[in-house]
């Protein structure tokens, strides 16, 4: 791997970062040499210039370091597709599933670069909408692509493929289609499976679906999905991580499949899965630890 010269920083808009933390960050990266790039929210808030381009950093940095929660991370990864960049995420949010280095470790965890860089590589998924048979958009997603009915409409009518293979037709508030990195978000609030990030796997879980029998599935990641709304109505909305989101149209077929590149997470702090879903989620978690259940005595 080829050693790390220089850092881009990016940073949470709203709130925005504190430029003490900021500036505690990128002040000690400078006295360690590297030369770092800010993005222009991290540049106003250290008023250093305007800052540059967020696309453009990927192609310029050899290391992210990206201070803010998993929202923050899911758009710095989307901007890294197809760029061969590490990125390190330090958690300045509330539920921090992805970023797992807090800001007060933050000194003492990237000084473990120098012993060497475990990186896990997480899965991305490729969208691209086709209209009358024309491609009119290509997308990428880190956790999920969701198909979400709009404000004033109804139940919606979604026909699924897989390897041209039709699956079955989903008659619900939406579907939403994710990566094991995702099964622990929009997924798992739709009753979704978790599945550990290392696995070759996507999920499809439907939102409220009006079958009760229309439970998620977990299919391989090499298949590629066609999904196509089946009726004549009001757009439905595609979104990407929760961020962006772009319409769709009778007849409109959304194609997904695994994105050939995934993104380079920097680990760090030597935690795995199993404790960081204990810790996030609470399980395991003893009355004495501010849990009560059900039932028990008083």
């Amino acid at each position: 791997m080829a050693p790390i010269k220089t850092i881009g920083i990016f940073c949470k808009h709203k709130p925005p970062v504190k430029k003490k933390v900021l500036e505690d960050i990128v002040l000690w990266l400078e006295d360690q040499s590297f030369n770092i790039v800010l993005e222009e929210t991290a540049a106003s808030i250290m008023r250093r210039g305007n800052g540059c381009d967020p696309a453009k950093i990927p192609n310029l940095a050899d290391l992210i370091v990206v201070l803010g929660g998993d929202g923050t991370l899911l758009g710095v990864a989307r901007l890294s597709v197809g760029h061969d960049v590490l990125i390190l995420p330090v958690n300045l949010g509330t539920l921090g599933f992805l970023a797992e280095i807090s800001f007060p470790d933050f000194r003492n965890e990237f000084n473990k670069l120098k012993d060497g860089i475990e990186v896990e590589n997480r899965m991305l998924l490729n969208a691209t909408q086709f209209r009358n048979g024309n491609k009119i958009g290509e997308f990428h997603a880190m956790n999920e692509v969701s198909l979400i009915k709009g404000i004033n409409s109804g139940i919606i009518d979604l026909e699924v493929n897989i390897n041209n293979k039709y699956m079955t037709s989903y008659r619900a508030d939406g579907l939403i289609v994710a990566t094991p990195t995702g099964s622990t978000a929009y997924s798992l609030s739709s009753g979704g499976p978790i599945l550990h990030p290392s696995m070759n796997a996507m999920v499809l879980s439907p939102i409220c679906p009006f079958a009760l029998t229309n439970r998620p599935i977990v299919i391989p990641d090499g298949s590629e999905l066609a999904v196509q709304l089946a009726y004549k109505g009001p757009t439905i909305r595609c979104v990407l991580d929760g961020q962006e989101r772009t319409p769709m149209k009778y007849g409109d077929t959304l194609k997904i499949k695994k994105a050939d590149t995934p993104v380079k997470i920097v680990q760090l702090s030597g935690k795995n899965f199993y404790q960081v879903l204990r810790e996030k989620l609470h399980w395991g978690a003893k009355p004495e630890n501010g849990m009560r259940f059900e039932n028990s005595e008083e």
